[in-house]
Formats: structure tokens, sequence, C-alpha cells
């Protein structure tokens, strides 16, 4: 059974090689990462740390039971009662609704652990899944996304008012 965990150091390898084994998939429909994140994994990593520990930012994974990453679940930019909400699923796992349960999860920890009230996120047009996974976790369009938060590809910002749902 997946198991969402927060971020810590032990996880370092586990999510590298998720990034890895999924580089591919995910420039499908995101924006690559760059080489330079690769090379600079064990700075980046750190940075996540401390960003986690000072607030500003929670991170997440979906565990498989083997320890293996099956998706990252990320809540950043956290002020005033929200945050953003960031996520990918790793290509062997997708199309299984993890990605909508965990969002929800997501969403219920943002409120009782986190004490947000709202969530935005964005996609790009294209990404379809994406889509459903927003609207299936409570998610409202709420107009267009700035093509530079999403690599210069047009989409969408949605929100979700986590006082709505629980």
């Amino acid at each position: 059974m997946p198991e969402l965990k927060q971020l810590d150091a032990d996880h370092a390898p586990a999510v590298l090689a998720f990034e890895l084994a999924n580089r591919g998939y995910f420039a499908a429909s995101v924006t690559d990462r760059g080489d330079a994140f690769f090379l600079q994994f064990a700075e980046r990593f750190r940075a996540l740390l401390a960003e986690q520990e000072a607030g500003v930012c929670a991170f997440y994974l979906l565990l498989a039971e083997d320890g293996s990453v099956l998706g990252r679940f990320n809540l950043y930019d956290l002020a005033d009662g929200a945050a953003d909400l960031g996520y990918r699923v790793a290509e062997h796992a997708s199309g299984r609704g993890l990605a909508t349960a965990t969002v929800q999860e997501l969403c219920r920890l943002a409120a009782t652990r986190h004490g947000l009230h709202s969530l935005r996120a964005a996609t790009t047009h294209a990404n379809a899944a994406s889509q459903r996974v927003l609207a299936k976790a409570g998610f409202v369009p709420v107009g267009p996304a700035a093509p530079a938060a999403l690599g210069g590809k047009p989409g969408t910002r949605y929100q979700r008012d986590l006082a709505a749902r629980q």
C-alpha cells in the first residue's frame, strides 16, 4: 500500500532515482529540469530540506512498499494561509488514481497540518491527466496561467478552497 511521507534527508537516493527514471516521461508534459538539476542534485536537495525546515514549503513523497518513489507532491510558497501545489507521478504508476487520491490527502494535510485555507495549481492545456486530477480533487479553473510558470506553455490556473471540502 503506498504511503505519503514528508520529505527527509534519507529520501535523497530514492528521489534522484525517481527523477532519473522518469525524466523523459516528465519532459513530455512539464519543463525538463535540465542537466544542472542532476549535476547539482545534492545541493538542491539540501536546499529543499532547508526551505521545508523554514516553513515556506512542505514536500511529500508517495512511497511504494519497497521505499521507491511513486510520486512527489509539493506545497510551496506557503504564505497567508495559501500555497501552490505541484506534483509528478512515475510513469509506471500513472493512470491508477494515485495522483488524485494523494492530492486529496495532501489537501487534507494542507488544512490540518499546515493551517492552510486555499491551494493554487497550474497545468498546461496539453496535460489532460493533470487537469482531471485537479478537477476530481475539487480544484476549479480561475484563469490563465502565466506561461513563464509552465515553461512558456499556455495553461490554466486552478484553486481550491480547503474549508469547502475536507
